[in-house]
């Protein structure tokens, strides 16, 4: 179980907790991760002949039935945290979420691999809701399952879809965006797998399964990770049992959960190699949030807003649909959610000023996605809780290295003076550039009084 702090609000707590509950290991073993890993351990050792006595057959339903019951809570958790009452609260609250996500996880030292991992599935099923979200407004759902859902909404009622109608909004978000949930969290889950952890902690088990894999070992990788994944789905969560009283109450609820579980099947297949299916929305989110929370030991913070420069490259080869690589670039920008820039303000007849301040970006959807929208984190070189949302402009933002010469006009000892002022410790300073092109919020994000990114303020 996540430890309390007494330096997180609740909301932070709660993504605290939740990231636990699916990739966290502990000695209760109640995360996803933890019974998917008893169920690989025990299917591994049981031969395929062996007779199952009605006692065991038993036993092996309630777990499936327990294993189902805790994935539904954690995706209708998940669903509760990403979505609001409309398509703009929902957009805020998947930034507040992925952003928190960010601004918790390490962003140097040791413990950065492990952490990304525990991280990876959640963020990336946030981002698959709102990429769903994105390619239906812009009228180009075509996949049948989802699309007759969809059938008396239209691209411009969908972005209210619960007032349009609300029963119709309720079962999508229980057949579509709950499933499409599940996969994500579910999609890597494999790589637990007694011959995955073979191939990851090498012979002698004590490889870095975070290393890079030769091309042989990581395909093979894939292959296990892909058909243990549906086994567990398949065998070791499977369908829910019914509670209900009516025969037609049951036979709707077979169909509407044997409907999911296909679904979820086919998001898994599809995203293998998807060309310009539906598994586009499971495998775009999949490489961003990969670079994004990266696991490799060339993880470089600065690095991260080039992200997209990997996704282009991936849809040129064919790994993944051009189309949905520029949905994700729409509602992200260029600047990931919790990402730390730096900037020169400039006065209000656009002349430099004589130092630059910190801001955190803070809002999906940037008119233009270079310029990303951000709460303001210092004003006059002091740190503030209660920061103005602004939006960054290139000629402003010292991530561009255009940008960054063309404003390196400051003395090294002014440059020295701020870093004073914006640096915890002489030790920091020393590590830190005179000029830096992004900064590490971690640390300001660790005050509760400077958690609330996202609370709405008046401009």
């Amino acid at each position: 179980m996540a430890k309390e702090s007494p330096h997180q609000t609740h909301y932070t707590r709660q993504i605290h907790h939740l990231l636990a509950k699916v990739y966290g290991r502990s000695s209760v073993k109640d995360s996803l991760l933890d019974r998917a890993i008893d169920y690989f351990s025990h299917e591994e050792f049981r031969p395929s002949d062996e007779k199952i006595s009605p006692e065991e057959s038993q036993l092996a339903q309630m777990q499936r039935t327990e294993r189902h019951s805790s994935l539904l809570s954690l995706a209708l958790t998940i669903l509760d945290l990403a979505e609001g009452d409309n398509y703009a609260e929902s957009n805020r609250k998947s930034a507040q979420f992925l952003g928190t996500i960010q601004l918790t996880s390490p962003s140097e030292g040791k413990r950065i691999a492990i952490h990304h991992e525990q991280s990876k599935s959640i963020y990336k099923a946030v981002l698959c809701l709102r990429l769903l979200d994105h390619v239906i407004l812009d009228g180009k759902m075509v996949e049948p399952y989802i699309a007759k859902f969809l059938k008396d909404i239209c691209p411009e009622q969908y972005r209210d879809f619960a007032s349009h109608d609300n029963a119709g909004h309720q079962r999508f978000a229980e057949q579509v965006k709950v499933p499409l949930i599940m996969a994500a969290l579910l999609q890597d889950v494999g790589n637990y797998h007694p011959k995955s952890q073979a191939i990851l902690l090498g012979s002698d088990g004590k490889q870095d399964p975070f290393r890079t894999l030769e091309i042989a070992e990581r395909k093979e990788l894939l292959q296990i990770n892909y058909r243990a994944t549906v086994k567990y789905l398949s065998e070791g969560i499977g369908m829910p049992t019914f509670v209900g009283n009516t025969k037609p109450e049951r036979e709707q609820f077979i169909a509407d959960e044997q409907d999911k579980l296909s679904f979820i099947k086919l998001l898994l297949k599809t995203s293998v190699n998807p060309k310009n299916t539906i598994g586009n929305i499971l495998k775009v989110p999949q490489i961003y949030t990969s670079i994004i929370l990266s696991t490799k030991a060339s993880y470089n913070y600065k690095l991260l807003p080039k992200v997209f420069q990997v996704l282009n490259k991936n849809a040129e080869i064919g790994a993944c649909a051009q189309s949905v690589v520029d949905a994700l670039y729409k509602i992200t920008g260029m600047f990931p959610q919790g990402f730390g820039i730096v900037y020169m303000p400039l006065g209000e007849f656009g002349e430099k000023s004589d130092c630059y301040e910190y801001a955190i970006v803070n809002s999906l959807y940037p008119e233009k996605a270079e310029q990303p929208i951000c709460r303001m984190a210092t004003r006059k070189l002091t740190f503030i809780g209660y920061g103005q949302n602004t939006i960054i402009k290139n000629n402003s933002n010292l991530y561009f290295t255009e940008t960054a010469k063309k404003l390196a006009t400051l003395s090294k000892e002014r440059l020295n003076e701020i870093l004073e002022l914006l640096s915890s410790n002489a030790q920091e300073r020393k590590q830190l550039d005179l000029l830096p092109r992004c900064w590490h919020a971690k640390e300001f994000f660790s005050l509760k009084s400077n958690q609330n990114l996202w609370n709405k303020v008046d401009s």
